[in-house]
């Protein structure tokens, strides 16, 4: 497995490469379930046994208890060794009433309250929060995190504003410094890709859910603009919020939410030829993303050691080119996706 966590690629025209198979971290932050102290370390320290070195994080995941778990996690390896990344966009206040302070939708996570924030100061002070929660000095980028209107509504204009007339200056600034080796964006949605994510110079952006094996309506768009600018896509959530991991018995999940019947039906459609080439659905969704040519990692999450060492396994196993002409053929993925 050692190749796999190994292989680096290079984020834009910057000096930062990621390996192409990291640890996504919102699972740790109790996002479906709570994760006792003793799982989430055992995750941890089953990816790094892995030769896992590169670990995404946020504020949000938690409301501080990624960060938390993560930085005192890799608080204990040499820095030189290991990729953090984290985000900005909220910063993490004490509630006004602990006691009956809602921490939805975490299922569990720190009792702080979240306001954002994407002004320079908004940023400087959450970018402050975050190492002291990490207990880590350096992180090697940033994102600009849930710039979106599906999460802001009518006050999307008003941080959009905020962004551009002052929190991209803390972000410029820093990486003029060297404290940080590249700028981000997370992206929900197909719209932020397409329109958000071109307001500003990015060197990255964290795609969590417009390109999978599931969705492909942004390869002629967001992914294509994406390499006529120049700037790399991580892949955040390679199994569409787990629904290709599970696939689409009991509850599956697809967007952070139920599945819909359509795409209940998609997914067993999938399954179908996954059976017919004897191929896992779950190795098809991690290797299909990395075949893009602006994609330079996917850091799908884990909650248990087993899901960490499934999910390697799963990105080392062999598919045939016959199964990515077949799911071509039956439309289940763009004629003109990219397939390894």
């Amino acid at each position: 497995m050692a190749n796999l966590t190994s292989s680096r690629r290079r984020i834009g025209t910057t000096a930062l490469e990621l390996p192409t198979f990291g640890l996504g971290t919102a699972h740790l932050g109790e996002l479906y379930a709570k994760v006792d102290e003793a799982d989430a370390r055992a995750t941890l320290d089953t990816a790094w046994e892995l030769g896992v070195r590169y670990y995404d994080t946020a504020p949000w995941y938690g409301r501080g208890l990624s960060q938390a778990r993560v930085g005192g996690f890799l608080r204990t390896k040499p820095r030189a060794e290991f990729c953090l990344t984290t985000k900005l966009g909220r910063t993490l206040h004490r509630p006004r009433n602990p006691l009956t302070f809602d921490r939805s939708p975490w299922q569990g996570g720190f009792n702080f309250d979240v306001k954002f924030d994407y002004s320079y100061g908004g940023f400087m002070r959450s970018y402050e929060q975050a190492l002291l929660q990490l207990g880590i000095d350096t992180v090697d980028a940033l994102l600009i995190h849930d710039l979106d209107e599906s999460v802001h509504a009518d006050r999307y204009p008003g941080h959009l504003a905020a962004l551009l007339e002052s929190g991209m200056k803390a972000l410029e600034e820093l990486k003029r410094s060297a404290d940080i080796k590249a700028i981000g964006m997370g992206i929900n949605t197909a719209k932020a890709l397409e329109v958000t994510a071109r307001s500003v110079n990015l060197d990255f952006v964290l795609v969590a859910m417009p390109y999978t094996l599931l969705d492909q309506g942004t390869l002629h768009t967001g992914m294509a603009d994406c390499v006529a600018r120049g700037i790399s896509v991580i892949i955040g959530s390679p199994l569409a919020s787990g629904i290709l991991a599970t696939g689409p018995g009991g509850n599956a999940r697809y967007n952070y939410g139920t599945a819909s019947p359509e795409v209940l039906a998609k997914v067993r459609a999938l399954q179908n030829i996954c059976a017919e080439y004897s191929v896992s659905l779950t190795a098809a969704a991690l290797q299909f993303p990395l075949a893009h040519p602006a994609v330079v990692s996917i850091i799908p999450g884990a909650a248990r050691p087993c899901e960490v060492t499934q999910n390697l396994a799963a990105l080392s196993a062999v598919i045939p080119e016959a199964f990515w002409a077949a799911l071509k053929a039956q439309r289940l993925i763009d004629s003109d996706a990219p397939t390894p």
